[in-house]
């Protein structure tokens, strides 16, 4: 995790040293997405130059949003999905007070173990039928009683309710349904590219607050204390309402961003009109929508895995019953 006033600091963007470049990789299109059908995450991290490798690996995420590795990656613990994490970040900057993202409802008796029957802070176990449990009283989710389905709002950049939001997000499928369960991501750097200039400059001098209030009210439902601290000295207390900048720079790449514009976790555009704050919301979500060349699909297998960079992207999951997944670290 990073912290957001580390990250508006200038610097030389990062190069890539050229370490992985033997490996088999497609570019899932040409605006985002690399796959890497044959490659193993436990070599690179054994390799005699892993940190080279692990820095020019979080390099390629941060310029292609999202890399998948198609290959099963069983023979991959947990220690080492955290400590590939983990590198990431700290092999591009992050402060070193900064850490792995603690998730708010740890604590949770109801949480779903991991396959092994263990829990680990650092590692969120999602299911789509925990998932409906945890998310069932936030107000921006559809009611499916009563309103149709809107997938559209299933949009969302991981942690942006926290002060530092994760740098990086690595997901490793389980479990995966007959059909269904594909995850999508978005393009930050193309939807910025895509803005007229007098809007995007108008963009960048804004902020959203970022208000999630389903983790306090769930923890108070359940009768347990939420995690704090959460992988960073300012991820602290119960609050859950930062405030983030529409448009944003990459840290790694130095390429402009929109971040914070909309999706899950955007509850207000600050210092507009309600129905400007709407307008703004509604348009830069009607961009997603209308523009799919700027999103990569990822079709799961087992033990196939994603990792991204939440600085530039947006995803959103298909909610297929019966589907687990071996957790965000």
């Amino acid at each position: 995790m990073g912290s957001m006033s580390h990250m508006k600091l200038r610097r030389t963007p990062l190069k890539n040293s050229g370490s992985i470049d033997h490996l088999e990789y497609v570019d899932v299109t040409p605006i985002i997405g690399r796959e890497y059908p044959t490659a193993r995450l436990k070599d690179m991290l054994n390799a005699p130059n892993a940190d080279d490798q692990i820095r020019d690996l979080a390099i390629t995420i941060c310029e292609r949003g999202v890399v998948f590795f198609r290959a099963p990656q069983d023979d991959l613990t947990v220690e080492e999905q955290k400590r590939i994490t983990y590198l990431l970040g700290k092999l591009t900057g992050r402060p070193e007070d900064h850490g792995l993202h603690v998730h708010p409802l740890y604590n949770d008796p109801n949480n779903i173990p991991m396959a092994d029957g263990t829990t680990d802070e650092n590692i969120y176990v999602i299911n789509s039928e925990a998932m409906k449990k945890l998310y069932a009283t936030m107000k921006n989710r559809p009611n499916s009683t009563s309103e149709p389905k809107d997938l559209s709002r299933e949009w969302h950049s991981d942690c942006l309710f926290e002060e530092c939001p994760a740098d990086f997000s690595f997901l490793r499928m389980q479990d995966t349904p007959p059909s269904g369960g594909d995850t999508l991501w978005v393009s930050g750097y193309e939807l910025y590219e895509r803005l007229s200039p007098p809007f995007a400059a108008f963009l960048e001098t804004l902020t959203a607050t970022c208000a999630q209030p389903v983790f306090k009210s769930a923890s108070d439902a359940g009768g347990y204390e939420l995690m704090s601290p959460r992988g960073s000295p300012l991820n602290v207390g119960d609050k859950f309402a930062p405030v983030h900048p529409v448009i944003r720079t990459h840290p790694v790449t130095g390429w402009k961003s929109l971040f914070a514009g909309v999706g899950l976790h955007v509850t207000r555009i600050n210092d507009v009109y309600n129905y400007e704050d709407q307008i703004i919301r509604d348009y830069v979500l009607r961009l997603i929508t209308r523009n799919h060349d700027c999103v990569a699909r990822m079709h799961w297998t087992k033990q196939a895995c994603a990792i991204w960079s939440n600085a530039c992207t947006l995803h959103a999951a298909t909610a297929t019953p019966l589907v687990r997944q071996n957790g965000k670290a």
